[in-house]
């Protein structure tokens, strides 16, 4: 064992003794599921990392952009502005369309396979 790994562990053993962990929130319940199933194990923690700290792939949040532009469009009375939110939004699907070709995704049959699923839980 390296030394801050040591002294690590004495301040658990201390913090233990004490009860500071007695009253944590969620104890003796399961952890959260693990959303990130389908990532490989080297990657889950960057991934992990980039999730809480706000992060998330261009096309995730062009999807999000683009449903919020959909929920304005639908509740929408001014066809000046409906007509403006619409151009934006249909630049924002062609800007997503181009990057899931990049990425080969239209090629990949698992994709339209599953993509509904994909696209609800990008949203």
């Amino acid at each position: 064992m390296d030394f801050s790994a040591g002294i690590a562990e004495e301040k658990i053993k201390v913090a233990l003794q004490k009860g500071e962990f007695e009253n944590l929130p969620g104890k003796g319940k399961p952890l959260p599921k693990d959303d990130l199933t389908g990532v490989p194990d080297e990657l889950r923690l960057s991934y992990k990392i980039l999730k809480n700290g706000g992060f998330v792939p261009p096309e995730v949040q062009l999807k999000k952009e683009m449903v919020t532009l959909e929920e304005l469009i639908a509740v929408c009375r001014d066809d000046k502005e409906r007509s403006g939110l619409t151009q934006r939004l249909n630049e924002k699907i062609i800007r997503f369309n181009n990057l899931m070709e990049k990425r080969k995704m239209s090629q990949s049959s698992a994709f339209h396979s599953y993509q509904h699923k994909i696209y609800r839980k990008m949203y």
